[in-house]
């Protein structure tokens, strides 16, 4: 029997007798049948079909998870779904700012960096400021805050460090976000760097800049907020992974 030239599909020799038409076509279809499901070969929805190793035959790709993006495999031999390892942010925790202090612990060593994100912080104690403790680590002269550039000498000389400025216990509209940087090392220093603004009235906030550092070299797992003098009233502080 004759067979068609990218498939090989079975047709009818010229010389063929009429009475195995019905045959030839039904032989035919059966393949062109088969051929077509192995070219898009999906059975489930958001499915890829992709070339096989099979020449002219495809095979399934199951849709992936929130998140995943389309790779290739570690043989280079087909598409597959993978968690991206750099870029993006994970929201790792939501806490609500009460009482005098909120502890965000368990941090997964998985990312490259942390942001925290407080919004509306609101303390108890007119006057006060927000800080932060790295490592639930309240000894002396392990923080450090540098307000300015430069290669001036400084020593750690804080417990804490401040995240905004003095706010009055009502009525204040506070935003900060601070990056603490390669925070899963265990050999240097942690470093980072906040932007925080705290607005009164439209004449009247505070915005401060500031880069600060931890002298110990054991990765952070516990990050500690609290008002620098009595209770906390509102807000939310929201933990981000940064790969």
């Amino acid at each position: 029997m004759a067979t068609t030239t990218n498939y090989g599909w079975t047709t009818p020799d010229d010389t063929s007798l009429v009475k195995d038409g019905a045959s030839a076509i039904r032989t035919l279809g059966t393949s062109i049948d088969t051929t077509t499901k192995n070219l898009n070969p999906q059975t489930t929805t958001g499915a890829i079909a992709y070339r096989s190793s099979t020449s002219n035959v495809n095979t399934s790709l199951a849709i992936g998870t929130a998140g995943q993006v389309l790779t290739v495999n570690s043989g280079a031999t087909a598409p597959e779904w993978a968690t991206p390892t750099t870029g993006g942010m994970t929201l790792i925790s939501t806490t609500t700012l009460s009482g005098a202090s909120v502890s965000l612990t368990s941090i997964p060593g998985t990312y490259n960096n942390l942001q925290i994100v407080v919004r509306l912080w609101l303390p108890a104690t007119t006057n006060t400021s927000l800080r932060l403790r790295l490592n639930s680590d309240s000894a002396a002269n392990r923080h450090i805050v540098n307000y300015a550039y430069g290669t001036l000498d400084f020593s750690y000389d804080a417990t804490s460090i401040p995240l905004t400025g003095n706010a009055r216990n009502s009525s204040s509209s506070t935003i900060v976000i601070a990056n603490i940087y390669d925070y899963k090392n265990t050999t240097t220093p942690k470093i980072g760097d906040l932007l925080a603004v705290n607005t009164e009235t439209t004449a009247n906030f505070t915005l401060n800049r500031e880069h600060f550092a931890y002298s110990q070299t054991g990765a952070i797992t516990s990050l500690d907020l609290f008002s620098l003098s009595g209770n906390m009233t509102s807000g939310d502080v929201l933990l981000y992974g940064v790969k």
